[in-house]
């Protein structure tokens, strides 16, 4: 139970709807008890009326319609607070379901990437939901029968004793064993369970890679070798549901069972005893067998409550492993910090922790607001990096990075973001609208505005192409678009933000040289007065902007404007001439 202690917050923040949830479960409970002695009267009227020629015949039927009656009410009256009881224990579950999935979320939100690459998409969506809902059934079906369990042997035992302890004493005999059997099968069952859950988290992985990478799968033809593994991996996961199959059958067999058996004892005792004149009716052994029928539930629940809360704390334990996981980077700074633009990195050396690749070493430069800064290099010479840096997605291994003359770290994590509009080198869009997706870092943005920047991102025509315009919803991850309307969405999106420092990782590379210089036009005009980091390829990309550096292996191999750098030996020269016509030279 030491996972679960941490479910115990929103068992106090709802502790008065699961104490009102308590209460109306002892009512429920009595209503119901209300209804077996009636039952032991009406037959005992019954044997009265069938033993005595004489017997008032009206007198009779006004007893047995008001033990009916009696019955009936109470046991409407027991159904309809047993309704109660579930809507306010199983609605805190569904409370506390709600409550832990946005905790769970919003921690994800703030871990870094690191945790990202080191764990599975679907791995994490299995713990947000099959394991919440292992939980879910510990705060709401398990406690509620826990309640009910305890309210019914508290009460029924007790009556059972006084009406005949001869009777109740062997007639519960069986219920202990039922308790027994039920809590070892639910031990296996919970095993076995895990086991599944386990393999539902492959399955999602497996599943979401194959839905992302589709495109991949189709290109190549290799459909049919993932088919075999699907295959595969559902005949291990039917192999597995079958165990687990294989022992819940078990559950109600054992349990219709027992229940027969104690029936059968009450009777049978009961039988000789009414013989033997130790019991005045046989409503008393009818009586009996309904308090039996009344225990059976709640006894062989006993197993399926222990299995639920082994399952939970297993689910809780899972979850608790992220909850404790501690974001590498933290916001240190609650007030607000505004955002000028000025940036100076002063001997910055950074290493990924995944692969133990050295991305940059040593690395210098200072950028003030309103300059613009492109970055030219081989792949993996650490280009990213540096907007990686900048926006916090990671911290520098050495070195000091400084934002408007302070170091990045003593900045609100918040405010910093809020004033960067980055577009990656992979354009992310949302299964969303084209007019969403663009809002996406401004939301109150008007429809006027959201054109403008898309007219600034030379899109708008191709969004005024398609049917439903900038209301046409894209699919996953914008798989609906070709890759260069995906970047100029993604460079709309950071145009409408009008953030203070704009990172542009490559976000040109999907587009054609026309339309690239005409969004070049565009992004001169915008950043004028904006701080402004340009990665890219392309020496067109970089020609313009006020200071140029060349990275090879994440050192600093050149740097200096345009012209400087083409009148210099060197790596950017040399691209040059690889990708401008001789005759502009």
């Amino acid at each position: 139970m030491k996972e679960l202690k941490y479910i115990n917050k929103y068992f106090k923040k709802y502790r008065t709807k699961i104490l009102i949830g308590i209460v109306i479960t002892i009512i429920a409970r009595i209503f119901s008890l209300i209804m077996p002695p009636y039952v032991s009267k009406s037959i005992a009227a019954v044997e009265q009326f069938l033993s005595d020629p004489n017997a008032d015949r009206a007198q009779f039927t006004a007893l047995l319609l008001t033990n009916i009656l009696v019955i009936v009410g109470t046991t409407l009256l027991s159904a309809f607070f047993t309704f109660l009881m579930r809507q306010t224990i199983i609605n805190v579950s569904r409370y506390v379901e709600y409550d832990l999935k946005n905790e769970i979320f919003a921690h994800y939100e703030k871990l870094s990437l690191n945790f990202y690459k080191k764990n599975r998409t679907g791995d994490l969506m299995n713990r947000i939901s099959e394991d919440v809902n292992q939980v879910r059934m510990y705060t709401g079906p398990a406690v509620m029968y826990s309640i009910q369990t305890l309210t019914l042997f508290l009460c029924v035992v007790p009556i059972m004793f006084y009406k005949s302890p001869t009777m109740a004493m062997y007639s519960l005999i069986p219920l202990p064993i039922l308790s027994i059997l039920m809590y070892k099968i639910s031990r296996v069952i919970h095993k076995k369970s895990t086991v599944v859950q386990q393999y539902l988290s492959t399955l999602s992985t497996f599943s979401q890679e194959t839905f992302s990478g589709i495109f991949v799968i189709k290109a190549y033809g290799i459909h049919p070798r993932i088919n075999r593994e699907l295959e595969q991996l559902a005949e291990e996961g039917k192999e597995k549901s079958m165990n687990l199959a294989r022992v819940e059958a078990w559950f109600m067999p054992l349990m219709v069972l027992l229940i027969g058996i104690s029936s059968t004892i009450a009777i049978y005792v009961g039988g000789q005893q009414y013989i033997n004149g130790d019991i005045d009716t046989v409503g008393t052994i009818a009586e009996f067998i309904i308090y039996i029928s009344m225990l059976t539930w709640p006894v062989a629940i006993v197993g399926w409550v222990t299995s639920t809360v082994q399952r939970a704390e297993a689910s809780q334990k899972r979850i608790n492993e992220f909850l404790n996981s501690v974001p590498q980077i933290q916001n240190h700074i609650s007030t607000h910090t505004p955002i000028k633009g000025k940036i100076e990195f002063r001997d910055v050396s950074f290493t990924y922790e995944d692969t133990g690749v050295t991305a940059l070493k040593n690395l210098s430069f200072t950028l003030n607001p309103g300059e613009t800064l492109a970055v030219i290099g081989h792949t993996g010479s650490g280009k990213s990096t540096i907007l990686d840096l900048i926006s916090r997605l990671y911290d520098a291994e050495s070195g000091d990075i400084l934002i408007d003359d302070t170091p990045i770290t003593e900045l609100n994590l918040n405010d910093l973001r809020g004033a960067i509009g980055a577009v990656p080198q992979e354009a992310f869009l949302f299964s969303d609208s084209i007019k969403n997706n663009i809002k996406f870092g401004k939301p109150q943005a008007t429809d006027e505005e959201v054109k403008n920047a898309a007219k600034r991102a030379e899109v708008h025509k191709n969004i005024e192409k398609f049917t439903k315009k900038y209301d046409t919803v894209l699919g996953e991850r914008g798989i609906t678009l070709s890759g260069g309307q995906k970047q100029r969405i993604a460079i709309a999106r950071a145009l409408l933000k009008d953030p203070e420092i704009y990172l542009f990782d490559d976000c040109l590379s999907a587009v054609d040289t026309e339309t690239e210089e005409k969004i070049l036009k565009h992004l001169h005009k915008v950043s004028s007065n904006k701080t402004t980091i340009i990665v890219s390829h392309r020496v067109s990309s970089a020609r313009n902007a006020d200071r140029i550096i060349v990275l090879e292996g994440g050192k600093v191999i050149q740097q200096g404007t345009h012209n400087q750098l083409v009148n210099t030996e060197g790596y950017y020269k040399k691209l040059y001439l690889n990708q401008l016509p001789e005759k502009e030279i």
